[in-house]
């Protein structure tokens, strides 16, 4: 199981990636080349615990770009400074839950009117 993220413009169009997205969970050969991004649900205990109670990653749904930063940055500061797949991509480790985060307040700086869907 796994969730599926996506940044849409107003046109519900992806945004072109400067660089292909290749770490995450489920991925096209070659990376992701738009605003869409794959993390498993492995990570959801981090992100109940330091996005939304109830709602986890799914928080971010519906909202904009620019509304999820602040939010996106404190739940990456305090591992921020952790490896990525300390053990492996499928470990729960606070590493590994903060990267897509890390990720996805990149995109929220570049694309600040996107719109975070998912699932």
């Amino acid at each position: 199981m796994s969730f599926d993220l996506m940044l849409r413009d107003t046109d519900g169009n992806l945004f072109a990636l400067d660089e292909p997205e290749t770490w995450c969970g489920t991925q096209p050969v070659g990376g992701y080349t738009e605003s869409e991004l794959n993390i498993t649900y492995n990570y959801s205990w981090y992100y109940r615990r330091f996005l939304d109670e109830e709602l986890g990653i799914r928080w971010l749904y519906g909202r904009t770009a620019k509304d999820c930063v602040a939010r996106l940055e404190k739940a990456v500061e305090p591992f921020k400074d952790m490896r990525r797949y300390e053990r492996d991509y499928w470990a729960d480790t606070p590493g590994n839950c903060v990267a897509p985060l890390i990720v996805l307040l990149g995109w929220c700086r570049k694309f600040p009117d996107g719109v975070f869907s998912g699932d």
